[in-house]
């Protein structure tokens, strides 16, 4: 097997339910960036071979999410799901999905009826501003699509009057602060597999607040590869 130099050999333990054959090895890059990895297991009669590289062919587009490398080890996008918002020729925007502050709505505006609703960190971008999500659709004036049924933004004060019914809670979610990337920026991110794109993650899905293993139930969705991914420690070095 051919691996890029350095690498670091790792006992792969427990992080499969059930374990690993003994003699079982972990190889992954120094730099963390999943191009080639591989699970390797040599007996005398037989050799298993998983490929386990992060990346898939899945384009961005408007209303898929990037799920990020198990590694990425940035304090915003450390195992995040991004909403993309918007994506063009000049950049993209989008929303982190599920990186909670321990603050509700009506904490950070009391116009809002406390609903209990939670906030997540959008992104490190204009932190102080408040912006959301929703499936009212046209409902809202000034909404914009992201797909057939998930919206971005609208009418302030509108919103504030639908959210006086509690069942309205669970259409929409509030964010500080959204993700950005300049033109060419997450192009060269997917290619250096620090992000894979989904595209079958649903609205319910998105609008779900309760989900605390969102990061490993995306991955999980995309294939059986992505499963076994999903259970990677945080650091490789725990194994």
């Amino acid at each position: 097997i051919c691996l890029p130099k350095p690498y670091t050999l790792i006992r792969f333990i427990h992080v499969l339910k059930g374990g690993f054959p003994k003699g079982a090895a972990f190889f992954i890059s120094n730099s963390f960036v999943l191009d080639r990895l591989f699970i390797s297991f040599v007996s005398e009669t037989e050799q298993l071979v998983l490929d386990l590289s992060f990346k898939n062919s899945n384009k961005p587009t408007v209303g898929s999410v990037l799920i990020s490398d198990p590694f990425l080890d940035e304090d915003y996008f450390r195992r995040s799901v991004i909403l993309i918002c918007d994506h063009n020729d000049e950049g993209t925007f989008g929303f982190v999905l599920n990186n909670y502050l321990d603050i509700d709505l009506h904490e950070v505006d009391n116009e809002f009826p406390d609903i209990q609703a939670r906030i997540s960190v959008g992104g490190p971008v204009e932190t102080q501003s408040l912006f959301f999500i929703h499936t009212f659709g046209k409902e809202i004036e000034g909404a914009v699509a992201i797909n057939e049924t998930v919206y971005f933004g609208g009418d302030y004060e509108q919103v504030q009057l639908l959210l006086k019914d509690p069942a309205n809670k669970k259409r929409i979610r509030f964010f500080l602060g959204y993700s950005g990337w300049s033109k060419d920026q997450l192009k060269g991110e997917l290619k250096e597999n620090s992000w894979i794109v989904a595209s079958n993650i649903t609205a319910s899905e998105i609008l779900d607040t309760t989900n605390e293993k969102f990061w490993e139930y995306c991955l999980e969705k995309q294939g059986e590869r992505f499963k076994t991914i999903s259970k990677f420690p945080i650091n490789p070095q725990n194994n």
